[in-house]
């Protein structure tokens, strides 16, 4: 088990909801930069939102803007990606990462990935 744990992904109708959640185990996230990423075959990892330490968000993709919601609970340690009217080309596997900087939400930005999450969109 890495510093990051994805969960939450799965198999989802296209128009439904799913919220993914990124646990920080190894290290307290609220100090971090922290982003969603997701990645499907043949193509390059692209960022989705990412969130500083002082919560400001960052949205990484015009194509996800208003359908996916970044967000942090500091409590438990957990930064969340709520998804909604999922498409099924949102299927990918999906990561969260965590860094001391990430204000571009690029992956090049990230030092620290979780295994990822596979979420499948069927139509």
């Amino acid at each position: 088990q890495g510093p990051l744990v994805e969960s939450g992904g799965g198999l989802v109708q296209a128009g439904n909801s799913l919220r993914l959640s990124c646990l920080g185990t190894g290290f307290i996230l609220r100090h971090y930069y922290v982003g969603w990423f997701r990645q499907s075959p043949g193509k390059e990892r692209e960022g989705i939102s990412c969130i500083s330490s002082s919560d400001d968000i960052t949205v990484g993709s015009d194509s996800m803007k208003g359908r996916f919601t970044i967000s942090r609970d500091k409590h438990k340690n957990t930064v969340y990606l709520q998804m909604d009217n999922v498409k099924p080309e949102d299927t990918a596997v999906y990561y969260c990462a965590a860094g001391p900087v990430g204000h571009r939400c690029s992956p090049a930005e990230y030092d620290y990935w979780g295994q990822g999450t596979q979420v499948t969109v069927s139509s």
